[in-house]
């Protein structure tokens, strides 16, 4: 969502480098600039002129103006006030300790993907070792309650309808329901509006003298733009909400409203949706994003990822990999791993710099590679894909028809195994060798082949 955004500012900053000291004028034509690629990425004019005030004030200071590299200071200063700008500190969820069940509320205009965001954060407390309950108390919306109940089957978690008719007396049953049942947390999915309605805000209002709630939460769609501050600030005023859910972060949109809603409103983004699957609710990291926005990647967020897949039996994997080789179903249980962490192009977009690259190149980051490849894959043996040495010209042909691919494609995955394989074994020799000179010179050139795997452009099969 925020690449053009991303791209002006660190061309902004690109022509900064290039200038042992700078000048006010200097300061004056970035300012102009970000202030340019602010209102275009539909950011608020008031958050935007703020935000360029409180940069400006920082940049012409003589600790900036008069220190040897002044344009990293100048990225310092927009990188703290950007992280200002979308809430500084994390916002986690905010549960009551001594009241069960615990009730969380869902507000929002219709379209927002709140129902869906309601199901998404079911997914992500369950996963926490919680015990949700969803309450289908959008009784407006028809099928509403059918597309709740859908998305609660497909997670396993049970949803309350009620009679279907009363929100307020549906969402009061799903508290007793709770209580029953020992579910711990109950997420109450309200109606969403097409605007501002009298008649909806004060059945939201009902819903929350009835139940309650510890949190109230607001789905808002990151698509929405700047458009969103009236609507978000209406809200604020009605029912008081606690945080913003972000849906649709994964959109094209230029993400404006994503940048304006803490400022204008003081509520924080609390979650971010990054995608259509239940696992897709994240919880928003402003110094995270402000990183990504102006090009400096989120490598923690690389490594939470990888935690989350990580396992005793991985573990295992890799010592009998350095031990026994590489096989294809380790190279299959490996892209495995790269889907469950979201697919190698979320990956390579949270490593620094890369977000621009993949731009300009992408087809190297084209997750359609890994489902060639793993197509090849299942088209061979169990014998082949543990001793993949013994595919010959004739098993070739046979793997290329029975997976749909061309016998080129099976020789060159064969081929990248073959190079991945003699790394392992590299891998292993340097492990014997430990540290020193000798180690660090060959872990050194094996960096360098591990470059050229793939042939041109170092393209992993991965």
């Amino acid at each position: 969502m925020f690449n053009s955004l991303s791209d002006r500012l660190q061309d902004t900053f690109e022509k900064l480098r290039g200038k042992g000291r700078l000048t006010e004028d200097d300061i004056n034509v970035a300012m102009r600039e970000i202030r340019m690629a602010l209102l275009e990425a539909d950011v608020n004019y008031r958050v935007v002129k703020n935000f360029v005030a409180r940069c400006k004030e920082k940049c012409l200071t003589a600790e900036v103006m008069e220190s040897l590299t002044p344009a990293q200071n100048v990225v310092r200063i927009v990188l703290d006030e950007l992280t200002v700008l979308l809430g500084s500190t994390d916002s986690k969820l905010t549960l009551a300790q001594n009241r069960t069940p615990n009730v969380i509320m869902l507000v929002g205009l219709q379209g927002s993907g709140k129902t869906t965001a309601a199901a998404k954060l079911a997914y992500l407390l369950k996963s926490q070792g919680h015990s949700p309950l969803l309450a289908a108390c959008d009784t407006h919306r028809p099928a509403a309650a059918d597309q709740l109940a859908t998305l609660g089957g497909e997670i396993g978690v049970s949803v309350f309808r009620g009679d279907g008719r009363d929100a307020v007396a549906v969402a009061s049953g799903a508290i007793q329901e709770a209580v029953d049942h020992l579910n711990d947390i109950v997420i109450v999915d309200t109606a969403g509006r097409l605007q501002i309605d009298e008649e909806m805000m004060e059945e939201a209002v009902a819903i929350k003298r009835a139940v309650r709630p510890d949190q109230i939460l607001m789905v808002v769609d990151a698509m929405t733009g700047q458009d969103i501050v009236n609507v978000v600030t209406e809200f604020a005023n009605r029912v008081d909400f606690d945080g913003v859910i972000m849906s649709k972060l994964d959109g094209d949109a230029r993400g404006g409203g994503a940048l304006s809603v803490r400022e204008v409103t003081g509520k924080p983004i609390k979650f971010v949706s990054m995608g259509e699957k239940p696992d897709s609710l994240e919880v928003f990291h402003p110094d995270r994003m402000a990183k990504r926005i102006l090009g400096m990647g989120d490598v923690v967020g690389i490594i939470e990822q990888a935690q989350k897949i990580a396992d005793e039996q991985q573990v295992a994997d890799a010592e009998r990999m350095l031990r026994e080789g590489f096989t294809m179903d380790d190279l299959l249980s490996q892209m495995q791993q790269i889907r469950k962490m979201g697919g190698l192009q979320k990956i390579l977009g949270m490593i620094p710099g890369m977000e621009r690259a993949m731009a300009q190149m992408p087809q190297a980051a084209d997750d359609s590679q890994m489902t060639r490849i793993e197509a090849i894959i299942h088209s061979m043996t169990r014998e082949e894909r543990l001793r993949p040495k013994i595919i010959n010209g004739q098993r070739r042909k046979r793997i290329a028809a029975g997976s749909g691919r061309t016998v080129q494609e099976v020789n060159q995955l064969i081929k990248q195994w073959d190079e991945m394989n003699k790394m392992m074994g590299k891998m292993k020799g340097l492990m014997n060798q430990g540290g020193g000179k000798k180690g660090r010179r060959a872990m050194q050139q094996m960096m360098r082949e591990m470059g050229g795997m793939g042939g041109p452009g170092g393209k992993l099969p991965f």
